[in-house]
């Protein structure tokens, strides 16, 4: 899936919730510090890790692409 910023970034924890992976904040804490997640195929643990336009996450068999924000041509 793709996922369009609105901003420059967005933190790991808080895409997990934006994207409803995660049910609280807690929980996306849990994933990330159980090295569940992969960004740009390496397993984080960074909860604050800043994404931004051409990363991408893996989790739970999802693919997640972060494209330019909203309103850009590219």
């Amino acid at each position: 899936m793709d996922f369009k910023l609105k901003t420059e970034f967005i933190e790991l924890d808080n895409l997990l919730k934006v994207t409803e992976l995660a049910a609280s904040a807690a929980q996306a804490r849990q994933y990330i510090l159980a090295g569940s997640l992969k960004v740009n195929g390496e397993v984080e643990t960074r909860i604050r890790r800043k994404l931004r336009a051409g990363d991408s996450v893996e989790f739970g068999g999802h693919v997640i692409s972060i494209v330019g924000k909203v309103g850009d041509n590219g």
